[in-house]
């Protein structure tokens, strides 16, 4: 079996089943939303399928190191937003010429333009003592809550939302703001809500601020420098 996909006024052939089409379209649509967000409401249908992909991600000895903090209330969410943009300040008082030019013009949030905030935590003490396949790698239990994040994207993007990960932050500051305990961190802060479209381009490419790299420069065989 093959599919069809739009591209212009042509009809193009992907060569690929229906369903492994709509897998890699949903890749590839993907994207970091910042301004795009429209602020209406997720249904609530809609967010326990998202937040029933990201809780059902491979983890570390079954570890589930994750909790999912939903934010709606407008004033944590402004609380969040004027910390978010005090350490952009920091980052852009640290570039100089063409790089703080660019840089000026890119959008790194839309706290407040987003339905939600989800704050992705990791919990190291979740299935301790033993946890079977950490003791080599102490790092297994924060990757496997990027996988719970990815898993998110990837169902929000396939439901026709978008999300947008903030990472200018403070990690003690966002763990006081939404109360996590003593030992928990806070992984990430995403936007989450419809959008208006997902854009063809990154961000950061369509402003200039780097160029994809091909496949082939990250491909090695055998060894890094094969």
């Amino acid at each position: 079996m093959t599919s069809t996909e739009r591209k212009g006024a042509a009809t193009v052939s992907t060569g690929l089943a229906p369903e492994l089409d709509a897998f890699y379209q949903v890749l590839q649509r993907r994207r970091d939303v910042r301004g795009e967000f429209t602020g209406e409401p997720v249904p609530d249908d809609v967010l326990d399928r998202v937040l029933g992909a990201a809780h059902s991600a491979p983890s570390v000895g079954l570890s589930q190191p994750w909790d999912f903090v939903l934010v709606r209330s407008e004033q944590t969410r402004e609380t969040f937003r004027e910390h978010v943009r005090s350490e952009r300040d920091v980052f852009a008082d640290s570039l100089t010429g063409e790089r703080s030019q660019t840089f000026a013009k890119i959008k790194v949030e839309g706290v407040l333009e987003s339905s939600l905030g989800v704050v992705v935590t990791y919990d190291p003490s979740r299935g301790s003592p033993a946890v079977l396949g950490r003791h080599a790698i102490a790092d297994a239990g924060l990757y496997s809550v990027c996988l719970a994040i990815q898993n998110l994207w990837l169902a929000a993007t396939a439901e026709g939302l978008g999300v947008g990960w903030v990472s200018f932050y403070r990690e003690e500051f966002l763990a006081s703001l939404v109360g996590l305990p003593d030992g928990v961190r806070p992984v990430a802060w995403l936007c989450l809500g419809p959008v208006s479209e997902l854009a063809d381009t990154p961000d950061l490419e369509r402003h200039g601020w780097r160029r994809r790299r091909p496949l082939s420069e990250a491909v090695h065989h055998e060894r890094y420098d094969g």
